[in-house]
């Protein structure tokens, strides 16, 4: 936490150089083809955002910006790149934490598919058209094993060394919610420096933050920053948990419309979405919806699937102003059209 800390603030002051880029599925479906982005001057940051930027921006005006969370809190956006690149592509600057990185995204979701399959699909197809299978129960069994066994040796180890330290009772974190405003910060001194190749093409009136399962808790822990105008919290919920600092109690500090989207009874996140919605106060405007696609959501398929549809919905209408898009939030026969399997519930509008 504290080297990355240390890069951020060693980059403060620094133009935007782009230093690596890469296309993901062809650039997206939308109208400005994406591409993703490794700046030298923000090196714990990856940059997603339309290709050719400022050509877009004199056909569009300035982009709407958003600030992404990672699931499991990483420091690592690759599970996330089908979503984001979509996303992007319709034009908006999203800026995540964790460094650029070229890692294979169907490698990574193959694992955390065979691990944690979504028992209320019958089939999961990625975007390259592999299909993945549950683990048999031989090999859940010998991955138990192998897992008992790593820490029986640990904790055996343990006992060993003169510098034995108690376990620690939960995991450890790379990341921290701050870095949300630290790089929204980083946006803004780029937007305004001339020199930089992000001058003018960014609209700071209209900031989204974004999170996935404990990315979410990043995400309540920023939420009261006024500059951020609507969050989108992806298979997640504080319920009565604590996580990452934030708890129940960050929610009557909420003062933008805010959008669940959650994968159903078998998404873990269920519970505290759930508590969630019901605390969230009579000023919020919210709205959840819930498919059968368990903690995972669509993020793994073609151009993420229709997870990466609903948020683009959501954003086109509360950072672009297009009241059509809301159909979907606020219509169940529309709801019910477009994604049959879908529910959603609304309040405050």
């Amino acid at each position: 936490m504290l080297m990355t800390a240390m890069l951020f603030a060693a980059s403060v002051g620094l133009n935007a150089q782009t230093a690596q880029k890469q296309i993901v599925e062809e650039g997206g479906t939308g109208p400005f083809k994406s591409e993703v982005v490794g700046d030298a001057s923000c090196p714990g940051f990856t940059v997603y955002r339309p290709q050719n930027l400022k050509e877009v921006v004199a056909k569009q005006g300035a982009l709407p910006v958003i600030v992404y969370a990672n699931g499991a809190c990483f420091n690592n956006n690759v599970e996330m790149r089908l979503l984001l690149s979509e996303v992007a592509s319709y034009g908006y600057v999203a800026a995540a934490i964790g460094p650029y990185d070229e890692a294979d995204v169907m490698a990574q979701w193959r694992g955390v598919l065979r691990s944690s399959y979504p028992e209320t699909k019958g089939e999961v197809v990625m975007a390259n058209g592999e299909k993945i299978l549950p683990m048999t129960a031989e090999e859940r069994k010998a991955q138990q094993e192998a897992q008992a066994k790593q820490r029986a040796e640990a904790q055996k180890k343990a006992k060993k060394s003169k510098k034995q330290q108690a376990a620690p009772t939960g995991p450890v974190f790379s990341t921290y919610p701050k870095m949300l405003l630290e790089v929204l910060g980083w946006l803004t001194d780029q937007n305004a420096d001339a020199k930089s190749e992000y001058y003018h093409c960014l609209d700071l009136d209209h900031v989204a933050a974004m999170g996935q399962s404990c990315g979410g808790a990043q995400v309540l822990g920023v939420a009261h920053d006024p500059r951020i105008k609507t969050c989108v919290m992806l298979n997640s919920g504080i319920g009565d948990m604590e996580m990452m600092g934030s708890t129940k109690e960050c929610l009557k500090n909420l003062h933008q419309p805010m959008f669940y989207m959650i994968g159903g009874p078998g998404d873990i996140a269920y519970g505290n979405s759930q508590k969630d919605y019901e605390r969230i106060g009579d000023n919020i405007p919210v709205v959840m919806l819930n498919s059968k696609d368990g903690h995972s959501g669509t993020y793994y398929e073609k151009h993420g699937g229709n997870y990466a549809k609903a948020v683009v919905k959501w954003l086109d209408w509360q950072l672009k102003g297009q009241v059509g898009q809301s159909a979907l939030f606020l219509d169940d026969e529309y709801l019910k059209m477009k994604f049959p399997e879908w529910q959603g519930v609304r309040k405050n509008f």
